[in-house]
């Protein structure tokens, strides 16, 4: 099986990242990752609550992990959805490698940047969900992942509101392919 050459037209995606912004540096990081073809892989809401299956379970503690893999990150609110997680991670400043932005450095792991430590957990979930399925090389995530950057507190305190409460919002939620009614605008960003 060969590979499918590079074709701009084909392949181009629209950057969700802001127009110059270092997301190298430091900083709080809202951070959505989704699975692939938003499959319910992690369970279920029951209740306005997160019922995890071990699949999920896998999602929440390669997560908690994430610190002990990043020393200069640090957790903070997080929650497994069926199809997705929302977590927010401080990376701290310093790294292990200097930081460079030069155009050499596109796509190569930078120690303790927040496009690495997403990475890092991709990877581990995968390997550890395919495991569990008996389904090695079957991608568990959808392509790149989606993050806000956090600039000051009041938008800290309605991310982590938005957080909290994405169990009981469930059934809105536009990541849920049986919503009612799905919200089209996160209620963090108002």
């Amino acid at each position: 099986m060969g590979f499918m050459k590079y074709d701009p037209e084909k392949h181009h995606r629209r950057s969700i990242r802001i127009r110059g912004y270092d997301y190298l540096q430091g900083g709080m990081y809202f951070v959505t990752i989704c699975t692939r073809d938003r499959e319910s892989l992690f369970g279920e809401v029951v209740d306005g609550g997160m019922r995890l299956n071990p699949c999920g379970e896998i999602a929440r503690i390669c997560w908690a992990e994430i610190p002990e893999h990043f020393p200069h990150a640090v957790l903070d609110l997080f929650v497994v959805m069926p199809n997705h997680i929302h977590g927010i991670v401080v990376v701290g400043a310093r790294h292990a490698v200097p930081l460079q932005s030069s155009p050499e450095c596109f796509g190569k792991p930078i120690a303790g940047s927040i496009p690495t430590v997403v990475r890092s957990f991709k990877s581990a979930v995968a390997k550890r969900v395919n495991a569990l399925r008996g389904t090695p090389g079957i991608p568990v995530w959808q392509r790149n992942y989606y993050e806000h950057v956090v600039r000051d507190e009041e938008s800290l305190n309605r991310i982590r509101q938005y957080v909290a409460d994405n169990p009981t919002r469930w059934a809105f939620d536009r990541e849920n392919p049986r919503a009612t009614n799905p919200e089209t605008v996160e209620p963090w960003r108002v």
